[in-house]
């Protein structure tokens, strides 16, 4: 299994980021099945401030090229993506058109070298 962590940012606004949260707390299982369809077998999203902090676990089949043809084809998650975007705002170092950029591991306890020392 492959884990990926990416980072987003809300609009800084309290009630954009109320509205946000609230959004996830009632997601449509039509979109939970198309996560789990794409091969993602743990999502987990946390906030601090306005920036978003994903944790994606997914098999090893896996691919974002892949995920993202089968979002354009789906009429209920490009639905949610809007909605979802209404409140988002991309990363200053985003690509343009760009959302979630993936985040560039810098640091493992389990793979440290001082870890490994005696």
């Amino acid at each position: 299994m492959r884990r990926y962590c990416l980072a987003l940012d809300l609009e800084d606004n309290p009630e954009t980021i109320a509205r946000y949260k609230a959004s996830h707390q009632a997601v449509p299982l039509v979109i939970e099945e198309s996560i789990r369809g794409a091969g993602i077998q743990v999502m987990e999203i946390y906030l601090t401030g306005n920036r978003l902090f994903m944790i994606m676990e997914v098999a090893d089949d896996f691919s974002f090229e892949k995920k993202a043809r089968m979002d354009a084809s789906n009429k209920n998650v490009k639905e949610w993506e809007a909605k979802m975007g209404s409140f988002q705002k991309s990363l200053p170092w985003a690509a343009p058109g760009e959302k979630w950029v993936l985040m560039e591991q810098i640091f493992s306890l389990e793979e440290s070298q001082s870890s490994n020392r005696k």
